[in-house]
Order: structure tokens, then C-alpha cells, then sequence
């Protein structure tokens, strides 16, 4: 990992860099996605497992598609204790959180005979993806969790979750039991843009949704983004980012874990150091290449910090502050003195973890917000996933005959003003 000092002719060639690096997809990949999307929407159940078994596992059929109640019997013997007690302290305090969210519906009565008001209500339907890493070996249940939580404390009655089957044709048990523990409605054995496509147009078996919520790879990504329209999407996100802001009393060998800790995601991952001492950036660098080396995905991590890794040395926190706000990363972390002092300062970020004792992954898992969070610069103008994703807002409008008549050549004048007749001969006719 390099040192750049910033302001500085370099140090502004590496964040450009950072900020242009893109969803990293070929016009190939997108003729792929596309091609899968339409074939789904064509043939339905028998599309939907030939890509399953081609890809993920050839003992899939449509018989065997959704999970049965047998597997999901057989996936809670299967799990720890152990396992299960994380699993239920992460989703209560998912839960919780995310129940701050709720909004009512409301009614208000501005003026005399005139009532105005919304509506709120939630969607009919959500899928929520969850990807299989290393076929299905390496669970990733916090995507179950993050994804299908704020969609049953929206009150989606009817919640769907898509995941790739194992090899052998299963479900690895412990996201069985993270989607048995949040009220999951059904699960299907399916993953990539075919698994996105089922959702969005329904097919024999899958049901149709109005809302699609998840992390994948770029053909996920791509899917997400073709669909959108016909279905409401969570966001359309990039590869993973870090941005830490530290100043000489922050411990390096805790930065250099924090920033391993995105940089094993993704070659595309971006991990940036901002700090105004150049000691602790040196002894961050040396524990970093220390860290590295002992992990199972060091050449992931490697070829992230040499693409799209920088410590940039600031002259003073201030500036690293004004720095990260250009960045908007999807994570920043804020380990200096009096981390709350800062924080009216901040302006663009995902999430925000606040002291030493507050690493990403705390967020990633257990402490309570989404970690669906916006990435390459999308801070700036949208927000994690939520329980907003899976409402919908309707406006209420009622007059009575005595406020109509009092503002009814105001809207005539108006109409009539950008040309439209008909608008204002549809109030006129009533005066």
C-alpha cells in the first residue's frame, strides 16, 4: 500500500481512479445477462433449472426447486447451538433497528374543507438474493438476514428468497435456518441473473415480487439493473469500499485489519487510509503487509490494495473529512479522539462507525443497520437498504364543496396558463 501526500498531483491520479473504477462489466457480460433474462421470461421453471443445473448442480429439477418443509426440518438438526443463538442476537437487533423505521400512515386538515393525507402501505411481494459463495460452502446468511428483515417489519406478507443450491442439489442449513428464523415465506434453489429473472417475471413456480433486494456478482448487478422498472431494486452497488479516518493515537495493527477486511472482497474493493501523521501511516502499511500475508484470500486482497489501496496523508483531519465527503464510501470509519465532535462535519457517507472499538464488521453482522449500504459515490444522494425499499406511499386528497369553490380559479387560471383546457374546464363545470 502506497503513501500519497494530498494535496498533491498523485495523490489526485489515485482517486480518480478509485472514483472511475466502475461496475467492471463488458459489453459481453451484458449480452449474457440480457439473453438469460429474456430466456427465463420465455420459458419459465424449465429455463430457470437448466441454468441451475448447468452452472451449480445437475440434481435440481422443477420438482425440486423450492425448499420443502422436510429440508428446513432437516437444516435446524443440522446447525449448532451455538450458531443459532448468534443468529438469533444478530436478528433481534436487526429487528429493532430496523423497526425505528416504520412510518404511519397519516391525516391532516390544512383548511377548512380540505383534507389531505398518505397512505402507507407495503408491497405485495419481495425476493430477497442471497449469493452462494464457493457453491454454497460459505454461507452467507447475513444477506438473508439484511435483505429479508426490513421486509417483514414492513409487513411484506409475502417474502421469497432466491439462493444457489450446493453441488449436491441443497441448501447449505444455516441459511435455511436464518430464513426460517426471519419468517422467509419460501426459497428457491437458484442463483445469478436467472435467479433474478424468475423473481421479476415469475414463473411456474416462482411467484412474481415488486421488489427485489440483494448483494451479487456483476451478472446479479447487471440483472438488478435490467429489471429495474418492472420491479423496485435496493441499489445498484459496486464493488465494496473503505474509507478510514484516523489520527496519531488510532491503533495500526486494528486499521490494517479494518482495511484487510473489505480489501478480501473484490479485486475492485477500495480500501483508503486518510490520517494527518505519517508515523501511523508507515506502521499501518507495515502491519498491513504483516496481516496479509496470514490470510486465506491474501491474493485477493493483494491485487485490491495495488489497484485501488492508498494511505493519504492529510494536514490535518479537516481535510480528511472533506476528502472522504468527496468520496462518499460506502464505509467510514472515524478513529480519532472525540469521534462525536466530527460528526456534523460528515456529509456523505453509507454508514458511519464511530471509535476503536467499532470495525466494519460489527455492522456487517450483528449491530443492528443494513449493511446493503450505497457504493462508488452513491452516498451523495441515496441511503442503505430499509424498510422504505418495501413500501409503497399514497397521497389522500378530499375536498369539500365549499373549499372546492374557494380555490377553483386558482387551479383554472393556472391550467389554463400551461395550456390545458381540459384541466381547467374539468374544475369550471363544477362551479
Amino acid at each position: 500500500m502506497k503513501l500519497y501526500p494530498y494535496p498533491s498531483k498523485t495523490a489526485e491520479k489515485r482517486i480518480l481512479k478509485t472514483l472511475e473504477r466502475g461496475l467492471g462489466f463488458s459489453k459481453k457480460d451484458l449480452k449474457a445477462v440480457e439473453a438469460y433474462l429474456k430466456d427465463v421470461r420465455k420459458r419459465g421453471d424449465e429455463a430457470l433449472v437448466e441454468y441451475t443445473r448447468r452452472f451449480d448442480s445437475d440434481q435440481i429439477t422443477i420438482e425440486s426447486l423450492k425448499v420443502t418443509p422436510k429440508e428446513f426440518d432437516l437444516a435446524l438438526k443440522t446447525v449448532d447451538a451455538s450458531f443459532l443463538k448468534s443468529l438469533d442476537r444478530s436478528a433481534n437487533q436487526l429487528e429493532y433497528f430496523h423497526s425505528k423505521q416504520k412510518e404511519n400512515s397519516w391525516i391532516d386538515t390544512p383548511r377548512n374543507g380540505v383534507m389531505v393525507g398518505r397512505l402507507v402501505k407495503p408491497v405485495s411481494a419481495a425476493g430477497v438474493y442471497a449469493p452462494g459463495a464457493k457453491g454454497g460452502k460459505t454461507p452467507l446468511v447475513s444477506s438473508v438476514l439484511m435483505g429479508g428483515i426490513p421486509a417483514k417489519v414492513a409487513g411484506v406478507p409475502s417474502i421469497h428468497l432466491m439462493t444457489p443450491p450446493m453441488e449436491n442439489g441443497s441448501i447449505n442449513p444455516h441459511i435455511l435456518a436464518a430464513a426460517q428464523r426471519i419468517g422467509i415465506t419460501s426459497v428457491f434453489k437458484a442463483g445469478s441473473a436467472w435467479a433474478i429473472a424468475a423473481l421479476a417475471y415469475g414463473t411456474q413456480t416462482v411467484p412474481k415480487v415488486d421488489v427485489i433486494v440483494g448483494p451479487g456478482n456483476i451478472y446479479v448487478t447487471l440483472a438488478k439493473k435490467l429489471v429495474a422498472g418492472t420491479v423496485g431494486i435496493d441499489m445498484i452497488a459496486g464493488p465494496s469500499e473503505i474509507l478510514i479516518i484516523a489520527d496519531k493515537e488510532a491503533n495500526p495493527e486494528f486499521l490494517a485489519a479494518d482495511l484487510l477486511s473489505q480489501a478480501e472482497h473484490d479485486v475492485m474493493a477500495s480500501t483508503i487510509l486518510v490520517t494527518d501523521s505519517r508515523t501511523l501511516a508507515q506502521k499501518t502499511i507495515a502491519a498491513l503487509e504483516i496481516q496479509m500475508e496470514k490470510l486465506p484470500r491474501k491474493e485477493i486482497a493483494k491485487k485490491s490494495i495495488d489497484r485501488f489501496g492508498a494511505v493519504m496523508l492529510v494536514p490535518d483531519i479537516e481535510t480528511g473529512i472533506e476528502l472522504s465527503n468527496r468520496l462518499a464510501p460506502e464505509h467510514l470509519e472515524l478513529i480519532v479522539k472525540n469521534p462525536f465532535d466530527y460528526l456534523d462535519r460528515i456529509q456523505n457517507a453509507g454508514a458511519l462507525f464511530l471509535g476503536p472499538y467499532t470495525p466494519e464488521p460489527m455492522g456487517d453482522y450483528i449491530a443492528g443497520p443494513n449493511h446493503v449500504l450505497p457504493t462508488a459515490g452513491t452516498a451523495r444522494f441515496s441511503s442503505a437498504l430499509s424498510v422504505e425499499h418495501f413500501i409503497k406511499k399514497t397521497s389522500l386528497i378530499h375536498y369539500s364543496k365549499e373549499a372546492f369553490a374557494k380555490e377553483a380559479d386558482d387551479v383554472i387560471r393556472l391550467a389554463e396558463t400551461e395550456g390545458l383546457s381540459a384541466h381547467a374546464n374539468s374544475v369550471r363545470i363544477r362551479k
